[in-house]
């Protein structure tokens, strides 16, 4: 008797470990494309987007000092290059985690009306006012922007603006106003394009602009630099994390990479093997 009761026994233990086995296996079945989704998800390298004005991009300093970011925090940055006022409205969208910009107003703006925190002064540069050796409207011995614009109007002299409402078309905007103008007619040539497209187009059609100093001289172009110095030409950049960023501790990162002393070194020395002269100053200060 106990033989035949051991034997159904025995089978119900040899079911019972085969029914939790395979319990066990679905369980590990079912936890692997999990696991291998938190593998892949913890491997995607982190990305951050930049929004940003071409001056900075289309002078060679994000070449120069994102890779250094990268590989110092494994964070990708992703470039926006567009006017200014272009990339505040990115941010404004949500449509960037950070801008570097140069239009103080609408950065100061953009933070009071809440869309940003954290703004720092980073760097600055001057204006130029540029244009043909010839100099038709005779502006290299004026003393000021303005009274640049005012015989370049009374000549008629063709002028290229960039009319992108970047950071440059909105300070070229303001000298006008200042020298009470409203420049129109021919001669004034609204190009709609960044800032190396438009010393391209004023090379070609031997025409004035402003422009930023680092474009400039990094553009290689035949035009010349006519007025200078003058404090209206005053050129700030400032850098702004954008408040809706889901990619707050990235963002941060991102400022002080670039308002932090290894930034602002490489920053202060961008351009002078080339040049003999950095492209930018750095001022990195919080506002």
């Amino acid at each position: 008797m106990k033989r035949l009761f051991a034997f159904p026994l025995a089978i119900l233990l040899i079911s019972s470990l085969f029914i939790a086995a395979c319990s066990l296996s679905n369980r590990t079945v079912d936890a692997k494309p999990q696991a291998d989704a938190e593998a892949q998800e913890n491997a995607t390298p982190q990305e951050i987007t930049l929004a940003t004005t071409t001056s900075t991009q289309d002078s060679g300093l994000l070449d120069y000092l994102l890779p250094v970011f990268e590989e110092k925090t494994g964070i990708k940055v992703k470039v926006v290059a567009v006017g200014t006022g272009q990339a505040i409205k990115l941010g404004e969208d949500g449509n960037a985690d950070v801008l570097l910009v140069h239009s103080r107003a609408a950065e100061d703006e953009f933070v009071e009306k809440g869309y940003g925190i954290n703004a720092h002064d980073v760097m600055y540069n001057q204006f130029l006012i540029v244009g043909p050796a010839a100099d038709p409207a005779g502006i290299r011995q004026t003393s000021s922007a303005t009274e640049a614009f005012k015989q370049i109007a009374d000549k008629q002299a063709a002028f290229i603006s960039r009319g992108d409402d970047s950071g440059t078309d909105k300070k070229e905007k303001s000298i006008w106003k200042e020298a009470g103008i409203t420049p129109e007619g021919s001669w004034y040539i609204s190009a709609g394009q960044g800032m190396g497209e438009t010393l391209r187009m004023a090379d070609e059609k031997q025409a004035y602009t402003l422009t930023d100093e680092a474009t400039f001289l990094s553009s290689k172009l035949n035009l010349e630099v006519l007025v200078q110095g003058d404090k209206t030409l005053f050129n700030p950049y400032g850098i702004i994390q954008v408040k809706s960023s889901r990619k707050q501790e990235e963002g941060l990162k991102l400022i002080q990479f670039f308002t932090g002393e290894e930034g602002q070194k490489l920053i202060g020395e961008f351009g002078k093997e080339t040049y003999g002269k950095g492209l930018f100053v750095p001022d990195a200060r919080a506002r």
